[in-house]
């Protein structure tokens, strides 16, 4: 018996590829097991190969397996494509109608089970990828009637005749791979899991859930990939809570109308990828000069312009912090797990209005769209800030003055009220303005509203701005990520610890300001500091020049293929550096 395996399928999109690993891994999650999901596929609606690769243990895992156990083929391209990832020893459960070859001599067991010819027996050869779920549960020793409550949950609307051809579908493939593993059927056995209920999800429906957690009650977006299921999770959700979604026309428009939402009072969200945030940059920089709040989503992915829509790449991090004309207090922070996510999500709404300013949550297209096991979230640490938000009654203002909402205080932060407030009349205007929000051109009031904008953040207070696993006074080497690498990360430290070497790990989840006081000790107390992220340009590197200084001692581990790291190319690359 194993205590981890992976497993991937794949096949052309639109011949139930994702629905086939959704299945599957669903029901290992509820029987206690630890997941770790990523797929591979095209920018286009249908067609092209796309692949689901399931990491399955009995223990946390939060990055892809390097190799494969097992790979489920729909096709020849599959078995070509995904071929090399096998381990000796591994298997290929291939559909018969094409028949399907490996290459000569490999260390790997192809078994052709005639998955559409036993799904058209029993009524349509659409049942075909089920027929593949029970040839799978079959070398893994599952009993299929864990499929049963899943299969009712995604089926059911349709009827029970459709639940129980589907069932029957699951159980034929399981009947017939048993035939043809014969003794080899116990190899890949999968140990009993702890049977522990914890939920399966992608961040983007952490994110979405943290958003509502967090207060939001309105969003508004245009869809984008990898971005679009954060919307399409608070269209279902919302509305029960009395809230709602806009798709608007563009990215401009979302995010501008998500400022005038925020400034009327409603907790409110936008989230886009790359070239959606390129395009809210103007109005980033209202929302930042009108010190009003917003919580704005980037999902990365390959860039620029249109770039790799559908891969792998954390290539935003310099436009996120520096992208807007002029200069402006902005947070940006960067979750590296799904409930990470979820926390960061609510956070990022108090920090908003706690200091008047653009945040930017920072995903990237591994976590936002990578399915993985989530401990059960604790809601009652929850808790909503408002800051200096005014719900006491104002008094009345002498000669026809205006509310000072633009105030200079020491701290940076002014009185804010909502419209409608008696007494709070001001105006609000991108251009720059007095105390009053009148526009001023003075060059003092210029430099006193400046200053204060920028006084904001010197004393910004988040919780865990840097996840660290320091256990060393002095290292070796400091490996430091952000966003989805921190699983490969963390299983490479694994592998380079057994060498021998001292290994600390500083995942930066407060990317702007940037924690220097954190990490500093850190990179001082490292002989060595090793720079992991998905770009071609080190942009965290430089950025931990800027703050921290050492360059002499830094040097960086780059990938931008549109694949996700794996972990023994980060402990590979680092073995290089040493």
């Amino acid at each position: 018996m194993i205590s981890q395996l992976s497993w991937k399928v794949g096949g052309q999109q639109g011949e139930g590829i994702e629905s086939t690993g959704e299945i599957f891994s669903i029901a290992l999650n509820r029987l206690g097991y630890y997941l770790y999901g990523y797929r591979h596929f095209s920018s286009r609606i249908k067609g092209g190969h796309t692949n689901n690769k399931i990491r399955v243990s009995t223990t946390q895992v939060r990055s892809i397996a390097d190799d494969l156990d097992i790979l489920v083929a729909f096709d020849q391209e599959t078995i070509d494509f995904n071929f090399h990832e096998l381990r000796d020893g591994g298997i290929v459960i291939a559909d018969a109608k094409f028949n399907p070859t490996i290459p000569e001599g490999a260390n790997v067991t192809l078994y052709a089970v005639p998955f559409t010819e036993i799904a058209t027996n029993l009524g349509t050869a659409l049942m075909k990828n089920m027929v593949a779920v029970g040839a799978s549960s079959a070398v893994l020793g599952l009993d299929i009637s864990v499929y049963e409550e899943v299969v009712q949950e995604i089926f059911g609307r349709k009827g029970q005749q459709v639940v129980e051809k589907n069932m029957e579908a699951i159980r034929a493939g399981a009947e017939f791979m048993k035939e043809q593993l014969g003794d080899y059927i116990q190899t890949m056995k999968l140990e009993k899991a702890d049977g522990k209920k914890r939920m399966f999800m992608i961040g983007n429906d952490a994110i979405a859930l943290g958003a509502i957690a967090g207060g939001a009650r309105f969003m508004a977006a245009y869809p984008i990939t990898p971005a679009s299921e954060i919307m399409e999770y608070l269209i279902k959700k919302l509305p029960s809570l009395g809230g709602t979604v806009i798709q608007t026309e563009d990215e401009i428009a979302a995010c501008t109308m998500a400022i005038g939402a925020n400034y009327a009072g409603v907790r409110t969200l936008t989230a886009s990828a790359g070239p959606g945030l390129s395009l809210m940059m103007e109005a980033i920089g209202l929302a930042g000069i009108t010190e009003t709040p917003i919580v704005i989503v980037d999902t990365q992915r390959g860039g620029p312009s249109t770039g790799l829509p559908t891969k792998q790449e954390q290539s935003d991090l310099m436009a996120m912090i520096y992208g807007t004309h002029g200069e402006i207090p902005k947070i940006v922070m960067a979750p590296s797990t799904v409930q990470e996510a979820f926390y960061d999500m609510v956070e990022a709404f108090n920090l908003a209005e706690e200091y008047q300013c653009p945040v930017i949550v920072l995903s990237d297209l591994q976590l936002s769209l990578g399915k993985q096991t989530v401990e059960p979230l604790e809601y009652d640490k929850i808790e909503i800030r408002r800051g200096k938000l005014v719900t006491d009654e104002l008094p009345p203002l002498e000669n026809k003055a205006n509310f000072k909402r633009y105030e200079v205080t020491e701290d940076g932060i002014s009185p804010r009220v909502l419209p409608g407030t008696p007494n709070g009349i001001h105006h609000v205007t991108g251009v720059e303005h007095a105390e009053t929000g009148r526009p001023s051109e003075v060059a003092s009031n210029r430099k006193m509203q400046m200053d204060k904008r920028l006084r904001k953040l010197k004393n910004i207070k988040f919780n865990t701005p840097v996840h660290k696993n320091a256990k060393h006074e002095e290292a070796d080497v400091l490996i430091v990520g952000f966003n989805s690498t921190r699983g490969a990360i963390e299983e490479a430290m694994g592998r380079l610890e057994r060498d021998g070497l001292k290994v600390n790990h500083a995942h930066i989840r407060l990317i702007h300001p940037f924690p220097t006081e954190e990490v500093l000790p850190l990179v001082q107390s490292a002989k060595k500091v090793v720079v992991v992220e998905q770009n071609a340009t080190g942009q965290l590197a430089n950025i931990l020049k800027m703050n921290v200084g050492h360059a002499d001692k830094i040097s960086s581990i780059l990938k931008y293929d549109g694949t996700p790291f794996l972990p023994h190319e980060v402990y590979t690359k680092c073995k290089e550096l040493l």
